[in-house]
């Protein structure tokens, strides 16, 4: 017997770009294609699905809503607790639902709070400033070149070339640049490691699985130097090498710390923490996202082929993790009927 499947989500077509607004306003939200997607996998699973929508969608459908369990990967609007506000009614409404609660969606959001709870938890991370006065730009001791990034977003939004600045010119014209751009008033700056860059994906709950590592390689370089994910990969493309060609215990160093980071967040089900990796083989944790990106062309497709697997099988592995949480499903025990959707 399947399970009635609801879906959260916001994709793309809900925000139209206006003249002036940045190219990368919407670009967290998801593809319809991946809507879809996900949706043919649970078909091909035995599930019932039920399109819900964003956030406001959801209130509308309150007290009729007829499901199980809820798959969230709604990106939310504006603001920092934006990824928390599907969370937050779901809980209000006492649906169970996949994936972090609103408090860990909203720490890993801000990357000024997730450098506290990674610098507490003596894992290695780039050091940091955050300004929201770029008078006090002249106090930061850190080392160049440098980073800047917007404090609350993902999805390289609002990185760019000019991001890695190398002079306190340099950067006091990127601080200004983003916070006029993007109406924000906090930026975040942060040591820019040169060298390669990897992610880690995990799925589980009580002991929690850290999948092969990933390494990405953009213009057809593993060794990226100074170059780093911006949006224009994002539009363009990126190459994912699954396994990464690393030494096993560079490997296995990266996967123990993507469990630590991801267990120090509370994160559930499942995740992706990002790395950079030095010249002198040291990894350091960039970021946690508990809400990654399920696209076909995203990491966790690749991870599945170096299974022997399907993507449709391991978005149904991660409901799986979801109801076993719940004890909706006994402990252990998979539902996966079949490799491919039904059509």
């Amino acid at each position: 017997m399947g399970f009635r499947v609801g879906l959260t989500y916001n994709v793309k077509s809900e925000v139209v770009l206006r003249p002036g607004d940045p190219p990368d306003l919407n670009a967290e939200l998801d593809h319809e294609d991946t809507i879809n997607h996900i949706e043919k996998a649970f078909r091909g699973n035995g599930h019932d699905v039920i399109r819900i929508g964003n956030a406001r969608q959801l209130l509308e459908h309150r007290g009729k809503l007829e499901v199980d369990i809820v798959f969230n990967i709604a990106e939310g609007y504006e603001g920092r607790n934006r990824e928390s506000q599907v969370p937050i009614l779901l809980e209000m409404l006492r649906i169970p639902f996949v994936g972090a609660d609103g408090l860990t969606l909203g720490l890993t959001l801000d990357k000024v709070l997730t450098k506290k709870v990674l610098i507490a938890e003596d894992i290695p991370t780039p050091r940091y400033f955050e300004v929201a006065d770029q008078e006090k730009l002249w106090k930061t001791d850190l080392r160049y070149p440098l980073i800047v990034k917007l404090r609350c977003e993902g999805s390289s939004k609002g990185l760019s070339e000019k991001s890695l600045v190398n002079t306190p010119e340099e950067l006091r014209r990127q601080v200004q640049w983003l916070g006029e751009t993007y109406k924000r008033s906090s930026i975040f700056i942060e040591e820019f490691i040169e060298g390669k860059e990897f992610t880690v994906a995990i799925i589980g709950n009580e002991h929690p699985e850290a999948y092969p590592v990933v390494q990405i390689a953009l213009d057809g370089q593993t060794d990226l130097g100074r170059k780093f994910f911006t949006f224009a990969y994002l539009r363009a493309g990126a190459d994912y090498i699954c396994p990464a060609p690393i030494p096993e215990t560079l490997a296995k160093r990266m996967q123990d710390l993507a469990l630590r980071t991801y267990q120090a967040v509370d994160c559930r089900d499942f995740g992706r923490v990002d790395f950079r990796v030095d010249r002198h083989g040291n990894p350091y944790v960039l970021e946690i996202n508990p809400l990654p990106s399920l696209s076909t062309e995203d990491v966790f497709t690749f991870i599945a082929k170096t299974r022997g697997t399907t993507h449709y099988q391991t978005i149904n592995r991660i409901l799986d993790m979801a109801l076993m949480r719940y004890g909706l499903l006994p402990r252990n025990e998979t539902r996966v009927l079949s490799a491919t959707p039904s059509r």
